[in-house]
C-alpha cells in the first residue's frame, strides 16, 4: 500500500487599499488521517470567492514533470526535539471561550488540539495570577503571609475550565507558565506596575510558585514549565515586574530551585523570557548566559524563553552556541491594529517567519502566539496593558458565536500538523527562488515539513527524504504542511 502524505495549506488572501483590515475567511480545514487513500491530502485557503477552501490529491512517489526546485532531507542531520506550537489561555480566552455554544466550542477545541482530528497543537501557555488580559488584577496571595495563596475565581472560573477541556481532546498538551508580578507585599514599590522583588520574600515568593503547581495538580494539570517573570526588563505593562538577570540567578539559585527540588516538582525552568534584543539595555544583552555563568544556578535552568517585540532571532543561536546544553523556547508575539494590513496578504508570510522558520532554524523548541480568542473589541484587557491587539480568533460579541480567523491562528496550526510529540528538527538541502522549509523527523518513523512559499508566482517543488518522493505545487503568498 502506498504511504500517505497529509498536505495543508493556506494562501495569504489579497486585500484592496478599501479593505485594509480584511482577515482571512473562516476555515473548515480538517485533517483526517485515512490511510487507505494513499494519496497526498491538500487543503487550501484562499480569497476564492465562495468557495474559501479548495482541497487536491498528489500520489508519493509521482511524476508531474518539471519542477522549479528539489529539496532533499538530511534524515541523519537530527537537531532539537520540537515541544510544539500552540497558544496563550488567559483568563480573557477562559471568559470568552465560555460564552460559546458549548458543542462549538469543543468542536473549534478539537480542530485546533486533537491530533486525530485536527492539527494537533500541543503547546498552552497560561499567566501566574493576573495578565494585561484578564478581568481584574489579582494574584493567588494578595493577603500578606503565603499561608494565605488560593487560586482566585478567574483561575476556577476561567482557566482551569479550558484547560480541562483541552487535555481531554489532546492530554500530551504541554503547558508553560509565567507572572507577571508578585503578590504586592513582596514588591518593592507596592503597586501592580514596575518594581521588583524584596529579596527578603525570595523564599515565600518560591513557595507561592510551589504552591500554585501543587493547586494546578489538584485540578488534574500538570505544569511542563515556568519561567519566574514574564518580561522581566518590562516595568510599563498594566501587571509588571523588573527581575534583572542577577536577581532571577539569585531567585532560582537560593529559592526557586531548591523549593522545586525539596517539594519533588519537576517542572521545568527557562530563564528570561522578554526579547530578543533585551530592551537594548546594555547590562542585561545575552542575559541566560550570564544566569548560567553560575555553575550552581544553572543546574536548575532548563533554557530559556524569548519573545519577538525587538531584536532577531539569531541571538537564539548565540545562546545555544555558548550553552549547547540548554533549551530554547519561543513564548510570546502578538499583532494588532499596529500590523494592518499586515493580517491580509503579508501576515502568513511574515508570521510564518518569525513564528516557524526564525525560531526552529535558531534551535527553537516551538512557538507559542498570545491570546488564542479575545472579542470583536480586542479584550476584555486591562487599562494600562496592550488595547490594540488581535487574538489568533477573534469573537463577535453581539452573539460570542460569530469568529475571525486570523494569521497566527493559521501559522500555529500549520506547524503543529507537520510534527508528532517528541518530533525532531532534521535540516534540508535545496528550494527555490522565495521558498523556505523546514523539515522534521516524527517519532513514528515518518517526516513532517513546513513550506513557505513568499514569491508573487507559483512553484512545484520535488520534495525527497531519500527514499520516497513526492512533487507539490506551492501556490504564490502561501504556506503548506507535509506530514508522511
Amino acid at each position: 500500500m502506498k504511504r500517505i502524505i497529509y498536505v495543508a495549506a493556506i494562501a495569504a488572501c489579497a486585500i484592496s487599499a478599501s479593505a485594509q483590515i480584511s482577515r482571512f475567511p473562516n476555515p473548515t480545514i480538517k485533517i483526517e488521517h485515512d490511510e487507505s487513500q494513499g494519496t497526498v491530502t491538500s487543503y487550501l485557503v484562499s480569497d476564492n470567492g465562495s468557495n474559501r477552501m479548495t482541497r487536491s490529491t498528489i500520489e508519493l512517489n509521482n511524476d508531474a514533470g518539471p519542477v522549479d526546485g528539489i529539496i532533499t532531507l538530511n534524515t541523519s542531520d537530527i537537531r532539537q526535539e520540537i515541544d510544539g506550537f500552540g497558544f496563550a489561555i488567559t483568563s480573557t480566552v477562559g471568559y470568552n471561550m465560555l460564552k460559546m455554544n458549548a458543542d462549538q466550542r469543543r468542536s473549534l477545541l478539537t480542530q485546533i488540539f486533537s491530533r486525530d482530528h485536527g492539527y494537533g497543537c500541543s503547546y498552552v501557555r497560561v499567566p501566574i495570577g493576573t495578565s494585561d488580559f484578564a478581568l481584574s488584577e489579582y494574584t493567588c496571595c494578595d493577603t500578606p503571609g503565603i499561608q494565605n495563596f488560593a487560586l482566585h475565581h478567574e483561575d476556577t472560573q476561567y482557566i482551569i475550565p479550558i484547560l480541562k477541556e483541552i487535555l481531554a481532546i489532546n492530554p500530551a498538551v504541554k503547558i508553560i507558565s509565567a507572572p507577571w508580578t508578585a503578590p504586592l507585599w513582596m514588591k518593592t514599590n507596592g503597586n501592580w506596575t514596575s518594581g521588583n522583588l524584596k529579596r527578603e520574600y525570595y523564599q515565600d515568593y518560591a513557595t507561592y510558585f510551589v504552591k500554585w503547581i501543587q493547586a494546578f495538580r489538584s485540578h488534574g494539570i500538570d505544569i511542563y514549565g515556568v519561567t519566574p517573570q514574564n518580561e522581566p526588563l518590562n516595568r510599563g505593562n498594566s501587571a509588571s515586574m523588573f527581575m534583572g538577570w542577577d536577581e532571577q540567578r539569585d531567585f532560582v539559585k537560593t529559592a526557586l530551585g531548591p523549593a522545586f527540588r525539596q517539594a519533588g516538582i519537576t517542572t521545568k525552568i527557562y530563564a528570561y523570557d522578554h526579547n530578543y534584543n533585551y530592551d537594548n539595555m546594555s547590562d542585561q544583552q545575552h542575559y541566560p548566559t550570564k544566569i548560567y555563568a553560575d555553575a550552581e544556578a544553572a543546574q536548575y535552568f532548563a533554557g530559556a524563553a524569548y519573545h519577538n517585540y525587538g531584536g532577531d532571532a539569531s541571538e537564539m543561536s548565540y545562546v545555544h552556541n555558548a550553552n549547547p546544553d540548554k533549551e530554547l523556547i519561543f513564548t510570546e508575539w502578538t499583532a494588532g491594529t499596529w500590523s494592518w494590513p499586515g493580517v491580509g496578504i503579508n501576515a502568513v508570510t511574515t508570521d510564518a517567519k518569525a513564528l516557524i522558520f526564525n525560531v526552529i532554524k535558531n534551535w527553537g523548541r516551538g512557538a507559542l502566539v498570545w491570546n488564542l480568542m479575545l472579542d470583536s473589541d480586542r479584550g476584555p484587557y486591562r487599562p494600562g496593558g496592550c488595547s490594540t491587539g488581535n487574538g489568533a480568533i477573534d469573537i463577535s460579541k453581539s452573539d460570542y458565536s460569530s469568529l475571525t480567523y486570523n494569521s497566527f491562528y493559521y501559522v500555529m496550526c500549520i506547524a503543529a500538523s507537520a510534527v508528532s510529540d517528541g518530533a525532531h528538527y532534521i535540516t534540508a538541502n535545496g528550494g527555490a527562488n522565495g521558498i523556505d522549509c523546514v523539515a522534521f523527523r516524527n517519532t513514528d518513523g515518518g517526516y513532517g515539513m513546513v513550506l513557505l512559499n513568499d514569491s508573487d508566482a507559483t512553484r512545484t517543488i520535488l520534495i525527497s527524504d531519500g527514499a520516497d518522493r513526492f512533487t507539490a505545487t506551492i501556490p504564490a503568498k502561501s504556506l503548506a504542511s507535509y506530514r508522511w
